[in-house]
């Protein structure tokens, strides 16, 4: 991520004479270079020479655009720069935008202060003029407020260009599907044309022989030396070695194919293994904790956006992955999801050693696969699920609390977490349902609420929170408001 690039832009305007032009142009370096040296600054930031026109602006934007490095930009307005000189640039602009409100100084130099320090330092109402004119064009932009060396500004402004970062590698994502989706299921289908349109996905078929025919060049010499690794990293707990070797083929050859046809993502399906001796499990969790999105049934929608966060989540402690919501406990106040699929939860997960086990599947009528079980991590994160509603996509990010398993659950063959959901079990899950939430979901501990929202306006996709101030009445309006905008928008 370090070699995307975000433009740092300063406004002004030819008003203020050389002098005052040129400590404008030093502070905006002296705040550009101060966000290249913080600590966990993910980007590199550009900084580009003030603005004072509407030819310099338009020109600075359009370079932005085709900059292919270049994931964003960074406005601030150190002195008053009249917005309309702005309309042309912004409206030519297609990388996401983040307005910074900060200032040069933190604070007033009450004894000194003159008219010449008011000229220079006037971000408190030229950041107001520029973001009118972003609110008049009705610009979804990102807007960030506070000294730039404070902390909670520079964390918002670099996860900001972590979300960019991720924008960027979203609108060049490619999906393979090996196999299509599970019969009559509704929620993992959608409008891939308008996935290509509005998030950049390109999602193409593959039939199953398609793989078999990659796993066929597997040698035993390979086989064997991932199955070595695997004893380094795993306890082995089972006598198949056959099955164990039969999932590092899998993942050799799905590792092979999507990188020689630049897939970042995938997605199998149980009713169509023809041609293989297992369902993909162990194989699959292997490659979700390389970066590889994954989505169960031919959920492609579900495998983008595991890609893409665990893209934007690189670096960061914690772990992104694919999960489904399979059961509940349902004590009363204790209520908890517990977090599972057949076989594919990602090892970034594990909070023990994973262990190797073979056990029957009892759906697909294949042979009993080699998977990866271990207890799942605890910690604040978001369940994200993207769904599309006839027209639109919807993003739904519940906050969820991952927990320590309440007793140990010796004959589950499967990896799994265990969460709660906010503000509590009822709204939480009604509100997930009143939304269209599907049962495969993005569980991540790496990206907050926020940086969901972000994502969502770079994509220009509605976006729906859950969250402990829920409050399903409330929630159920929103839904139906959202709905009147997002039709509305969409009949322009």
């Amino acid at each position: 991520m370090k070699n995307k690039t975000v433009y740092f832009i300063t406004g002004s305007q030819d008003l203020y004479g050389e002098e005052t032009l040129r400590q404008v142009a030093a502070d905006g370096k002296v705040i550009a270079d101060y966000l290249n040296r913080a600590s966990g600054n993910p980007v590199t930031f550009v900084y580009k020479d003030v603005v004072k026109n509407s030819a310099q602006i338009e020109a600075v934007c359009k370079a932005a655009n085709n900059d292919g490095a270049c994931v964003g930009v960074i406005a601030w307005m150190h002195t008053f720069s009249p917005a309309k000189m702005w309309v042309h640039g912004l409206l030519a602009l297609q990388k996401p935008l983040l307005h910074l409100h900060t200032q040069a100084n933190e604070k007033l130099p009450y004894e000194s202060i003159d008219m010449d320090f008011m000229n220079l330092n006037q971000a408190a109402h030229g950041d107001r003029e520029f973001g009118f004119i972003g609110s008049r064009l009705r610009l979804r932009r990102k807007v960030a407020v506070g000294y730039y060396k404070d902390e909670t500004t520079l964390a918002e402004v670099f996860a900001w260009a972590r979300s960019a970062a991720a924008f960027a590698f979203s609108r060049t994502l490619k999906v393979a599907r090996f196999g299509d989706n599970m019969r009559s299921v509704a929620v993992t289908e959608g409008d891939k044309i308008e996935a290509h349109v509005k998030l950049g996905w390109t999602v193409d078929y593959y039939g199953v022989g398609d793989l078999t025919a990659e796993i066929g060049k597997v040698t035993a010499k390979e086989t064997d030396a991932l199955y070595a690794e695997y004893k380094t990293l795993y306890a082995i707990n089972t006598p198949d070695v056959d099955a164990v070797k039969e999932q590092a083929k899998y993942e050799i050859a799905i590792k092979r194919f999507l990188d020689a046809g630049g897939y970042k993502a995938f997605t199998t399906n149980f009713e169509d293994l023809h041609g293989l001796k297992q369902l993909p499990g162990l194989a699959v969790q292997r490659l979700m904790a390389q970066g590889y999105g994954f989505g169960g049934e031919g959920d492609w929608k579900t495998a983008a956006l595991d890609a893409v966060f665990m893209y934007r989540s690189d670096g960061l402690k914690g772990a992104t992955g694919f999960m489904e919501d399979y059961t509940y406990d349902l004590t009363a106040g204790k209520e908890l999801v517990l977090g599972a699929h057949m076989l594919e939860v990602s090892p970034a997960f594990a909070a023990t050693k994973p262990a190797i086990e073979v056990h029957p599947l009892g759906i697909g009528g294949k042979d009993a696969p080699a998977r990866l079980v271990f207890d799942g991590v605890t910690g604040d994160g978001v369940a994200a699920t993207i769904v599309d509603m006839g027209g639109r996509f919807r993003l739904i990010a519940a906050e969820i609390e991952l927990v320590k398993q309440p007793q140990p659950m010796p004959k589950l063959p499967v990896a799994r977490v265990m969460w709660k959901l906010k503000p509590d079990f009822k709204t939480g899950a009604a509100a997930w349902i009143y939304a269209g939430g599907a049962h495969h979901t993005v569980v991540t501990t790496q990206s907050g609420t926020a940086d969901f929202i972000d994502f969502a306006k770079m994509c220009d996709i509605e976006l729906v929170s859950i969250n402990g101030k829920t409050d399903i009445r409330a929630f159920e309006n929103k839904l139906l408001l959202g709905d009147a905008v997002w039709n509305i928008r969409a009949a322009r």
